[in-house]
């Protein structure tokens, strides 16, 4: 049998995350551009439901196996077993695929394994706890002591391809279909495209998860305000600060996301000033109203729209991003006009990288407390701060705003 592409892309993308420590979608762009863009999207989508799930789907395997198979087995295996049993795939269809992807001599293991799954795998994950199976250790133990007992129904969302979600253009029409959510954000099922939606080639709207959207709403930029938007790349909070109105400087540190920045923004005929900078080295003076910084971080936040993040992420990581998280946040009051304001975010689930800033707000800043009635229908705030997590529906971000004197 001839190797489908849509399950050689997924086993090209779970060799690349799970084996080289790459990016998800740093892989699925590396895919040769002769496969079909439809081929593409179909092995993204097997191999994001095997990152999901890898606990699971190996829980279920395991009675099956008298050793660890060879990666490409092991490949092969997870695949067919997520065909079989997240995906809906026909057994014969998911059995003879995986076996075409490994070489003759491991094709009798493939074949049978996966035949015992057919057969036995339905009932088997039904009796997992998958929530835990799914979950590293180390993010289960860091989100129970952060966020209590909603630790369960934060890994019950991750196994949930997000919605898509859009950020629309003031006056521009929502899309056919869309559920307007009450901050503003346009809200379409998950599989939509959004190249085929009208109004992307138009530059009316932009991919934006509805958490990831409210820092800016926070800031509340108004009509010629000098702003900055720090690590800018790929563009959404810029697009919404200069779509407000704003005359807007987009910094972004690495040279290599400025391309997909340029785009984003010329497709939306939006005209920021874009520099390619790190915010630490970079010095203006302290000449904007106000700055939006959304911090690199762990992005556990992200996991519904990112299932590579817990196969990426270490504990280790997050100390480290949490103290250059505090030094970007130095070197971004410095560029405040006294009176000036501050919206500081980051994508995490991870308490060092959100609550914790709390007490370690620059000197000559002080918290202007986020309220309820500015976040409609989200009821996600903390004392003073915004925290929203994946099993309200969307990302989980954290932010605060600050003012200078």
């Amino acid at each position: 049998m001839s190797i489908s592409p849509a399950r050689r892309v997924a086993d090209l993308l779970l060799e690349a995350v799970l084996e080289q420590h790459r990016a998800l979608e740093e892989a699925l762009d590396g895919i040769p551009g002769t496969i079909e863009p439809r081929d593409k999207a179909a092995g993204h989508r097997i191999a994001a439901a095997v990152l999901r799930r890898t606990g699971s789907l190996d829980a279920v395997m395991e009675p099956f196996l008298r050793r660890a198979p060879p990666a490409p087995a092991l490949r092969a295996l997870r695949i067919g077993a997520a065909e079989l049993l997240l995906l809906g795939t026909p057994p014969h269809a998911a059995v003879a695929s995986a076996v075409s992807l490994v070489p003759r001599p491991l094709a009798g293991l493939v074949n049978a394994v996966l035949r015992r799954v057919a057969e036995h795998g339905a009932q088997a994950l039904e009796e997992l706890d998958a929530e835990r199976l799914d979950t590293p250790g180390w993010l289960w133990a860091a989100w129970h002591a952060a966020h209590g007992p909603a630790v369960r129904a934060i890994a019950v969302a991750h196994r949930e391809e997000a919605p898509l979600d859009l950020s629309l253009k003031p006056g521009a029409p929502l899309p056919e279909g869309a559920l307007l959510l009450p901050t503003g954000t346009a809200r379409l099922p998950a599989g939509t495209r959004i190249t085929e939606l009208p109004g992307f080639a138009a530059g009316e709207l932009w991919a934006q998860d509805a958490a990831a959207a409210l820092p800016a709403r926070l800031l509340d930029v108004q009509k010629g305000e000098h702003v900055a938007d720090l690590c800018a790349a790929p563009g959404g909070k810029t697009a919404q600060l200069a779509a407000a109105g704003a005359h807007v400087v987009a910094v972004e540190r690495e040279a290599m996301r400025m391309p997909r920045l340029r785009e984003n923004m010329a497709r939306l005929k939006l005209t920021p000033d874009l520099v390619n900078s790190d915010v630490i080295g970079w010095n203006p003076g302290p000449v904007f109203d106000a700055i939006l910084l959304d911090a690199p971080c762990t992005a556990t936040g992200t996991i519904r729209r990112h299932p590579d993040v817990p196969h990426l992420k270490r504990a280790k990581d997050v100390a480290v991003l949490a103290a250059q998280q505090r030094n970007l946040l130095v070197a971004a009051c410095k560029l405040l006009k006294p009176g000036g304001r501050l919206v500081f975010a980051t994508c995490s689930l991870q308490a060092e990288e959100g609550e914790a800033h709390l007490a370690h707000i620059p000197e000559g800043m002080r918290l202007d407390p986020i309220r309820e009635a500015e976040l409609p229908g989200i009821g996600a705030t903390g004392p003073g701060y915004l925290r929203t997590r994946p099993d309200q529906g969307m990302d989980g971000f954290f932010a605060m705003r600050l003012v200078r004197g």
